[in-house]
């Protein structure tokens, strides 16, 4: 659920990207909550009228409390549930249910799927530039001095997601050296944490918000810097948007599960 103004709306059900970028820029007060108890349980209890088992990726522990939750409701199901912790988010989250949905398909039961996703949880690793300091510090997660500071410098952050949390990584000039900073760190993870240079087991994956035509100028210098990989390019959630804004970039990749 986002919340603007205290109404309550869901992505793609009664809310556009346009219009929540156009409240946003408007400056309606826009929050997000985890998903509503009684939802996640509708959602199982279907599910499980079909299915033996169900597994359930929400959000990264570290960065949102929906895991802890789902977690504790899903001791009541005799462990026809399996709730992944695996500090995924965006694009490395999508990553994570293709390849729970491959080993489902190699006849993995939903605890081994859940057994071998937090195994992998930290072979991932995303760089996301933000074009404003702006609703970092409306959500509380720099403090307005720093904000305050970053505008007056023009800078543009790139932040890092390798683990739970998003930490603040480097401070860009410019957008060009923003986009080379992400490029070259992305590179330097591929050789010396996956050690796997030429990316050969590697999922790549871009993101942004509002802006495809930017995404995908930036998707071209991936590209060639990466010529061995194909490129997946989504938009960021708007529960991860209304926390950066619009204009931001990301590059972000997850290691190939055998």
């Amino acid at each position: 659920p986002v919340y603007i103004n205290d109404e309550v709306f869901y992505e793609g059900v009664d809310l556009t990207t346009d219009q929540f970028f156009a409240r946003q820029a408007e400056g309606a007060e826009i929050k997000t909550s985890m998903p509503v108890v009684g939802d996640v349980i509708d959602k199982w209890e279907s599910l499980l009228e079909e299915y033996d088992e169900v597994v359930y990726i929400p959000l990264s522990s570290g960065l949102s409390s929906s895991c802890e939750t789902a977690i504790m409701l899903a001791e009541d199901y005799d462990g026809k549930v399996q709730v992944v912790n695996n500090q995924r988010i965006s694009v490395t989250m999508r990553q994570s249910v293709l390849d729970a949905k491959m080993l489902a398909d190699q006849g993995k039961s939903a605890s081994e799927i859940k057994e071998i996703l937090e195994r992998e949880k930290f072979e991932s690793s995303i760089y996301i530039m933000v074009d404003t300091l702006e609703y970092l510090k409306k959500g509380g997660r720099i403090t307005p001095a720093a904000a305050a500071l970053g505008t007056l410098l023009k800078l543009k952050p790139v932040l890092q997601i390798q683990g739970e949390k998003l930490d603040a990584f480097a401070k860009a000039r410019t957008l060009k050296q923003a986009k080379s900073i992400m490029i070259e760190s992305m590179k330097n993870d591929f050789e010396k944490r996956f050690h796997d240079p030429d990316g050969r087991k590697m999922h790549l994956e871009m993101a942004y918000t509002y802006d495809l035509e930017a995404a995908e100028a930036f998707k071209k210098e991936v590209q060639e810097a990466f010529p061995n990989n194909e490129i997946v390019l989504n938009p960021l959630s708007l529960s991860v948007s209304c926390h950066i804004g619009p204009g931001a970039l990301a590059i972000a990749c997850s290691k190939l599960i055998e």
